[in-house]
């Protein structure tokens, strides 16, 4: 089965809702980038929470391109430079299909918002047997969620901010708090409470991501509280101590280190304190060995037999 690609005059899908025009290459709006989906990297990925790698991985596919700007991303790589091959909707099917064919516990695409009519397009030519998992800063459009409705098993957010003035000197994103706290409302109504399979592996549920940048303990801790007060057991927390100044974090000094074991534990008490379940991470885990090496994916990876 073959897609008939548009090009879209007047692009609304996240947030920012610039009205750019968008290619099937390139774009000219906030994301730069065009309908067709750009990838980095297709592969078993091993370093998620535990229970969504467990022993076989999860089956991740890294989107080029982004909907926000943050200048310390770590996969800046893609988020910022847009390294990637482009891939139709037909193959992107192929992807779910060859990453199930390895075993892996679920497909989770990662940045996927500004693609989301592709990704629209390949669950009606493939959809997985496995859980799917949509991972995501959580600046994402109410709209587009909706659409995924009944199509996404597990939601993996960030929680990035509580202040929208970090929001936008580090990510260049307006009123990110209330975006993101409604489009994690609407991920959760979708997914409900956390289920396991017998294995401990996530079948259904929200997994939010908090970060801990240096100098910011107090904003990660307004996250928390806003995530306790709002969601109560309903989600799982994952506290992130993994930052490693990347991109362009070296033009801001107050965030251009990693953070501190004091720093991390005053986050993780206050977790504790609020009675969150959910994960912490080893410091060890900020180190560069840990982000994923972008490698163009395989001709393998892209091939679907269809049915229809």
């Amino acid at each position: 089965m073959s897609i008939i690609e548009q090009c879209v005059e007047h692009c609304t899908v996240c947030p920012h809702r610039c009205g750019a025009r968008r290619g099937i290459y390139e774009g000219d709006g906030f994301c730069k980038m065009g309908i067709r989906p750009k990838v980095a990297r297709v592969g078993p990925h091993y370093w998620e929470e535990p229970c969504i790698s467990g022993t076989k991985g999860s089956g991740a596919v890294f989107f080029s391109g982004c909907t926000l700007k943050c200048v310390f991303c770590q996969n800046y790589e893609i988020s910022a430079n847009h390294v990637g091959v482009f891939i139709t909707p037909d193959q992107l099917a192929g992807c779910y299909k060859n990453l199930e064919s390895q075993g892996v516990h679920n497909i989770n695409l990662v940045s996927a918002a500004h693609y989301i009519e592709a990704v629209l397009q390949s669950f009606d030519i493939y959809k997985p047997k496995i859980p799917v998992l949509y991972n995501s800063s959580g600046y994402e459009s109410l709209d587009s969620l909706r659409r995924l409705e009944d199509k996404i098993d597990i939601y993996l957010p960030d929680f990035k901010y509580s202040d929208n003035r970090m929001a936008e000197r580090y990510s260049n994103a307006f009123n990110y708090s209330q975006v993101a706290l409604a489009a994690i409302e609407e991920m959760v109504l979708q997914t409900g409470d956390i289920k396991y399979d017998k294995n401990g592996i996530i079948q259904k549920g929200t997994i939010i991501r908090v970060l801990v940048l240096p100098n910011h303990t107090k904003d990660a801790m307004s996250v928390l509280d806003c995530i306790r007060a709002n969601f109560g057991d309903s989600v799982l927390v994952s506290i992130l101590g993994q930052y490693v100044p990347s991109g362009e974090a070296y033009k801001y000094p107050e965030i251009n280190r990693k953070i501190t074991e004091k720093e991390y534990d005053k986050v993780v008490n206050h977790a504790i304190k609020l009675n969150i379940k959910g994960f912490t991470q080893e410091l060890s885990a900020a180190d560069e060995q840990f982000i994923p090496d972008f490698n163009m994916p395989s001709n393998d990876y892209f091939n679907y037999n269809s049915t229809h």
